[in-house]
């Protein structure tokens, strides 16, 4: 039984050694740059990095992006029960019921979010 775990030995020890050997000659053959405050400020796509790295945003962003959230996987709910829609008809119009009971839920909630002024960027 041990023999058969050879060919899985010799693959570690020939994946370790050549992570050792390349690390290894990447430190003997390679050159070393002089370093400069240039060189080591964070590249911003071409633009120089001035300012704070974490600049702060409204709430706003975040409350849309959670609506978005929300309401998105509900559509990932939807679609699959919309392809699945003619055999579940076969079942009787408990299959058609359910998902506008679901779809009134997310009506109300969609009005709620309105009413409470989620989407409006002004106030």
């Amino acid at each position: 039984m041990p023999e058969q775990y050879l060919p899985v030995l010799a693959q570690l020890i020939i994946a370790f050694g050549f992570a050792a050997f390349v690390l290894i000659a990447s430190v003997i053959f390679g050159r070393s740059a002089k370093r400069t405050a240039t060189k080591d400020t964070p590249y911003e796509c071409g633009m120089l990095p001035i300012g704070d790295g974490s600049p702060r945003f409204s709430v706003k962003f975040y409350l849309v992006a959670m609506l978005f959230v929300l309401f998105d996987i509900e559509v990932v709910l939807m679609y699959p029960w919309a392809l699945q829609f003619r055999d579940l008809v076969t079942h009787g119009p408990s299959a058609l019921a359910s998902m506008a009971g679901f779809a009134g839920i997310l009506a109300i909630a969609y009005l709620y979010a309105l009413k409470k002024g989620a989407l409006n960027w002004k106030s």
